[in-house]
């Protein structure tokens, strides 16, 4: 009787095991498309910067450093591994061409930036949302792993903690598109 006893608790464990390491790999797997989500928004970010920079430039603005800086960050932004800290210096020229921008009335009259500043305001939302989304699935994974029993044994197999995606406090705003 003691032998079969035991064997039921290991095949329990095991059971326990394998549905717990299931778990987290395919909460591993979602944060890393919810990391892709961001990405995605943020190429298309890209993507538009040199779009709204030609049109502000065709405005022959004497702000050269202002344009300068947009397109260096974006250029960092397309080269790098899309880091917090990069997205927030694109984000952050992107708000300070727009401001420029405010100086000009045949600039915010032209339809062509007007079309470009609504497709950034609603880049800008659902890039929020990537971010939020992804947030929200690192603190299901992390939570998955930090929980008793699980919490013994997921470092052995491999699992680490995800990183939360952080804004300064600077660029937690959303650079202002509505004109």
């Amino acid at each position: 009787m003691v032998p079969i006893i035991v064997i039921v608790i290991v095949v329990l464990l095991l059971l326990f095991a394998v549905i717990s390491f299931n778990k987290l790999v395919k909460q591993r797997n979602q944060v890393a498309d919810a990391w892709s989500g961001i990405d995605v928004q943020l190429t298309r970010r890209a993507d538009l910067v040199p779009n709204l920079v030609e049109v502000v430039k065709g405005y022959k603005l004497h702000e050269q450093q202002t344009l300068e800086q947009v397109v260096s960050a974006r250029t960092r932004a397309r080269g790098a591994a899309a880091t917090g800290e990069v997205e927030e210096q694109v984000q952050s020229a992107v708000g300070s061409l727009l401001a420029v921008a405010e100086g000009y009335p045949d600039l915010k009259a032209n339809t062509n930036f007007q079309s470009l500043q609504t497709e950034l305001a609603t880049l800008e939302e659902d890039l929020s949302f990537a971010r939020r989304y992804y947030n929200g699935t690192v603190r299901n994974y992390n939570t998955s792993q930090q929980t008793f029993p699980v919490v013994i044994f997921s470092k052995a197999l491999g699992f680490r903690n995800a990183e939360y995606f952080q804004a300064d406090l600077d660029a937690k705003a959303a650079p202002s598109a509505r004109m």
